[in-house]
């Protein structure tokens, strides 16, 4: 499935807008909790006391990789994300911006349960634009862009934005900012190789 025409230039813009309102600098990283919490959404984790204590060791000591997050709706509106605090720090803040995602783009929703796959809903569309905005939340295009044009490696833009290497490796994939960052430099050396 593919994002409807034009979404991508919607989620740079909404993420942008986000990061001011947030007044984080595109090219600094992100804060999923203080995205949270500007918008009222608490975050809970698997510590918490009215969960069952045979459920939570289930999912952080037996099969933690089967459950991230999930966000759940509250009556009569508003929503709790209950994520999973033994995951690596990193996949938790891409998880938080994923389900923060789903609340920015206001999307209609039941309960979604993120695991090592991503999220789980069933309607596929929803999902991949969550992915891209939490991808463009996490590491905006403009700020690949500087990140390709600096040469840095998925590991450096990785470090330096706190996401793991596979979402660096998509952001900087996805928002095309080595091919530009090459297209760029080969226009430069072909001008400077041209005898005048």
């Amino acid at each position: 499935m593919t994002l409807r025409r034009g979404f991508k230039k919607e989620a740079r813009e909404l993420a942008l807008e986000v990061r001011a309102e947030l007044g984080t600098d595109v090219f600094a990283p992100l804060d999923p909790w203080a995205l949270a919490e500007l918008y009222g959404i608490e975050v809970f984790d698997l510590r918490s006391p009215f969960l069952p204590a045979e459920s939570v060791r289930h999912l952080t000591e037996e099969r933690p990789h089967v459950y991230s997050a999930a966000l759940v709706p509250l009556h009569p509106s508003g929503a709790v994300i209950i994520e999973n605090h033994v995951h690596p720090m990193r996949r938790r803040r891409s998880t938080i911006a994923h389900e923060m995602a789903h609340v920015l783009l206001e999307h209609p929703f039941g309960p979604t349960l993120t695991d090592e796959n991503g999220c789980r809903s069933a309607v596929a569309g929803i999902e991949e634009e969550a992915a891209e905005l939490s991808g463009e939340l996490l590491i905006p295009t403009d700020a690949a862009r500087v990140a390709a044009f600096k040469g840095w490696s998925d590991h450096s833009v990785a470090n330096h934005f706190r996401v793991s290497v596979a979402m660096a490796t998509w952001r900087m994939n996805m928002s095309g900012a080595r091919r530009i960052a090459a297209r760029t430099r080969f226009k430069a050396e072909a001008r400077y190789a041209t005898p005048a």
